[in-house]
């Protein structure tokens, strides 16, 4: 995704805003709602979907005959071997569906179709379980909301469409040797964005935009933003059509950050602003330094960048990850902030018809998005909070710098590896307190297994430079 390309409609000035549907707030399906539209769509299969602290989806399939049981909250789940979720001897979990995340999902067969309910996660005692990445979202959406703040935010996702071989199996062949806006012919994915872009529509998302992005096979689909809570269900939403329609069209697509040497990652770019009563609180058109933004934003902006370290580890949570965010591949790797430049960790797009945001383009797409944005919202709360102040704007490229220069204007890097990140998290007890302890033991656990089997395992490239070499 290019830096300089906008949201078209993003962020006003004064906008309406989506209603907001958390926490105890009524439904606006009722149980009775939506029994009706299973019986008006053939539906026969219900999946109960919930993911786990990596940002996996995972689901329990029920039939319509169990449809009711599960939105009386009775549905019970065998918990203990999912990632983050419980020990052998509490494993038996809740899920209470969130009725308003009911939707067909349209890639199966219309006869015996098959919906979804997203939900939360309790603990047989019927507490919220400290382990359920969304429950976490929404603690923090509800501290800005007692702010009098609704955080909004705009996903930039970026994915990959490959070939499959005979057997299914996916490879690192795309469909088009296209790049950066590339249509027609050269762009042999395009009716399968197409699709994915209907098809996501046929599910109420209201999509903004797509277009090939700068690598074979690289794609961008960009859809309306809303309250955070509903963006990441959105994004989880998203993820799961994405591949399913490729699936159906006879590709893969995927999310991993960088799979193919040599070509640019996969970002997903998080556009964010704080609102208060339909008013934009980052906008200031009299602001002396020119960029419209608020005393509220610089201070947002400045926890985002003093927390940029732990930040990373949930925003960029694979070994693959640091393989996006390195020099010269249009992804950030230095806490910077900027409007013009395409190196900074947070870029202040320059927009028309009053429209402010910051735009933080470390994240890729492998993030857990629940636990992504209830960081990036606490990270910017605590600057809101401590009153602090961003270092000046850095309208170069970073990359060009010399060492030197960069330690003179103070400008560190972002972690170089996983582990690296998980150490910076670790010593950060405002984004770790985000998790609570359970879900923080749970997510070190399964990030600092994973950088260890990584660091155990001999790669081709090993074999390919020392095998003859010694």
């Amino acid at each position: 995704m290019k830096s300089d390309t906008e949201v078209p409609g993003f962020f006003h000035g004064r906008a309406e805003l989506p209603p907001v549907k958390e926490g105890n707030q009524l439904s606006a399906n009722s149980k009775e709602d939506i029994i009706r539209l299973v019986e008006e769509n053939d539906v026969n299969f219900i999946r109960l979907q919930f993911t786990d602290i990596t940002g996996t989806l995972k689901n329990v399939a029920i039939t319509k005959s169990q449809l009711e049981k599960a939105l009386d909250n009775k549905c019970v789940f065998d918990g203990s071997s999912l990632d983050g979720f419980s020990r052998e001897a509490e494993s038996d979990m809740c899920l209470q569906p969130d009725r308003d995340t009911f939707t067909m999902l349209p890639w199966r067969p219309a006869h015996y179709g098959v919906a979804r309910l997203i939900c939360n996660v309790y603990s047989p005692d019927g507490e919220p379980f400290g382990g359920d990445p969304r429950q976490i979202l929404k603690r923090q959406t509800e501290r800005a909301a007692a702010l009098g703040y609704d955080f909004l935010v705009g996903p930039e996702c970026e994915f990959f469409l490959f070939q499959t071989d005979d057997n299914g199996l996916p490879t690192t062949t795309t469909h088009d040797s296209a790049g950066y806006f590339d249509l027609g012919v050269v762009d042999m994915g395009g009716d399968i964005r197409r699709d994915i872009c209907l098809t996501l529509e046929s599910m109420g998302f209201e999509v903004e935009a797509s277009h090939h992005e700068s690598s074979p096979g690289q794609h961008e689909i960009d859809f309306q933003y809303d309250t955070a809570f509903r963006t990441a269900d959105n994004i989880m939403t998203f993820k799961m059509a994405v591949k399913s329609i490729a699936k159906t069209s006879g590709a893969y697509a995927t999310f991993m950050p960088k799979p193919v040497s040599g070509s640019n990652g996969s970002g997903m770019h998080l556009n964010f602003a704080l609102m208060r009563n339909g008013v934009n609180c980052f906008r200031d058109p009299s602001d002396p330094l020119g960029y419209g933004l608020s005393t509220l934003a610089y201070q947002f902006l400045a926890g985002i960048l003093s927390h940029a370290g732990a930040l990373t580890a949930v925003c960029n949570q694979t070994v693959n990850s640091y393989k996006r965010l390195v020099s010269g591949d249009e992804a950030p790797s230095y806490v910077t902030w900027s409007h013009s430049s395409r190196s900074p960790l947070v870029r202040v797009p320059l927009c028309g018809s009053g429209e402010t945001k910051l735009e933080l383009r470390s994240p890729d797409p492998s993030a857990n998005p629940y636990l992504a944005l209830a960081c990036c919202l606490a990270a910017g709360l605590d600057g809101i909070e401590k009153k602090m102040t961003p270092s000046p704007a850095v309208d170069e490229s970073c990359y060009a710098m010399s060492e030197e220069k960069r330690a003179e204007l103070g400008i560190r890097p972002l972690p170089e590896n996983l582990h690296d990140a998980v150490e910076e998290l670790k010593k950060d007890p405002v984004i770790s307190g985000v998790f609570g302890s359970h879900a923080l033991n749970s997510f070190l656990l399964e990030k600092e297994s994973e950088w260890q089997d990584y660091s155990e395992s001999v790669t081709g490239w090993e074999v390919g430079k020392y095998l003859e070499m010694y």
